[in-house]
């Protein structure tokens, strides 16, 4: 009975590869797995702890070294037959471990065969993106570097990390509204990263958000909770621009006039209000702060907070989804900018469109983007934003893209917008 267990439980040690020292036959088990006994670099010694064969410097110096046995050779530590070991042809010397590496001073670096040859000309020729591509306006912003290197370099050109004014500042401050009726096309997102990259880029930035939502203080990270002076105050109290004004911490020269959930009830509150129309533009005018840029980001609907603003402003900026509901509310709007040049500001135009939210893979976008360049022209953009991931994650991080993630596709689109708005003003200050 013993005998038996004690059998039993050697195979089974032996079967995971163990050497055994209970009878020979444990041994054939182990040997029966593929594993000379003379590859075994570490066996149990008797007289103390684990003893490493295959390592010459635990031997003595002077010791001379230990017979060869060519028929135990072929046994395993407890005497029993092994596999032979492969016939190595003598007539070729053994592969040193070290051969042929760069470090081991004993030859040139080994060449790579066929399949590793193909398998990095493979990968050296794919572009992999985690986003939709889009349009790319400026093919100098990748040349013929690698994937990360060209977003590397975008990104280095987007956070202008040089500190240097690379856009031209306008002769007089512009005043631009950003509107459409339509929700969900990209207004405060236009707005917020437009804003954050001309600030960047030398410019002096104010963002009234006069969206009751308040999404555009949450993307520039601005306490817009219940009573916090905002421009509600404003439209209704009397306060003026530069009392409820605060800077944005992350980005230098860009500030913002928060929008709180009170504003949801100031165009009730102005319909009883002399001049309501105009509230905006009084306050616009009485601002002593010295910037370039103020845009306006306008609430989804044709209101009276819509109004102040058409009438505050000089110019509309119109984002424009990539998308046929997109275009249906697009008549209506210029027909309001129309009436409002005609009865309350003769200085409004539309000045800019943006396409938005431009996905690649299907037709439906590019008959948009050409539906909508064949019939306003050269008031659409060059630059076209793509849908993209970190545009979308951006607010939750209290960031505009151009900070959360400069060099992705979103941010280097938002870049050559705001270079474009920038360059027209310089435009239009030459054609005057």
């Amino acid at each position: 009975m013993s005998e038996a267990a004690g059998a039993g439980g050697a195979s089974a040690v032996s079967s995971l590869g163990w050497p055994s020292s209970a009878t020979g036959d444990a041994d054939e088990h182990s040997s029966g797995l593929g594993w000379p006994s003379t590859d075994v670099s570490r066996e149990t010694s008797a007289d103390g702890p684990f003893v490493d064969a295959a390592s010459p410097s635990d031997a003595p110096a002077n010791s001379p070294p230990p017979p060869v046995d060519s028929q135990a050779s072929q046994e395993s530590p407890m005497g029993s037959s092994a596999p032979p070991a492969p016939h190595t042809p003598t007539s070729e010397p053994a592969q040193q471990p070290n051969a042929g590496r760069p470090d081991s001073g004993t030859g040139a670096e080994p060449k790579p065969d066929d399949s590793d040859v193909r398998i990095r000309s493979a990968l050296a020729d794919v572009n992999v993106s985690r986003e939709t591509l889009g349009v790319w306006p400026d093919p100098a912003h990748a040349g013929d570097l690698p994937p990360i290197a060209a977003e590397a370099r975008r990104a280095v050109s987007v956070s202008n990390m040089t500190g240097g004014r690379a856009f031209p500042r306008p002769a007089q401050r512009r005043v631009i509204c950003v509107a459409n009726q339509k929700g969900g096309v990209g207004k405060t997102t236009t707005t917020v990263n437009i804003a954050a990259a001309l600030a960047m880029h030398g410019c002096r930035v104010l963002v009234i958000d006069l969206d009751p939502q308040g999404n555009a203080s949450t993307g520039l990270s601005i306490d817009h909770h219940a009573g916090t002076p905002s421009i509600y105050d404003v439209l209704i109290e009397g306060a003026t621009i530069d009392e409820v004004a605060v800077p944005v911490e992350a980005i230098a020269n860009l500030w913002c006039a928060p929008a709180t959930i009170d504003l949801a009830g100031a165009e009730i509150e102005l319909v009883s209000v002399v001049a309501r129309e105009s509230r905006l533009a009084r306050a616009i005018n009485d601002f002593s702060g010295e910037v370039d840029y103020i845009l306006v980001d306008c609430p989804p609907s044709l209101g009276l907070l819509t109004l102040n603003a058409l009438v505050a402003a000089e110019e509309v900026l119109i984002p424009i989804q990539c998308e046929y509901y997109a275009l249906e509310g697009l008549g209506q709007l210029i027909r309001n900018v129309d009436l409002v040049r005609a009865h309350l500001n003769d200085r409004i135009r539309v000045s800019t469109i943006l396409l938005t939210m431009y996905d690649g893979r299907t037709r439906l976008a590019d008959q948009v983007a050409a539906e909508v360049r064949k019939h306003f022209g050269d008031l659409v953009l060059e630059a076209v934003v793509p849908r993209s991931v970190r545009v979308s994650e951006a607010p939750g991080y209290g960031q505009s893209v151009m900070t959360y993630d400069p060099g992705s596709r979103g941010a280097t689109s938002y870049f050559d917008a705001a270079r474009e708005i920038a360059g027209r003003s310089t435009k239009a200050g030459s054609d005057a």
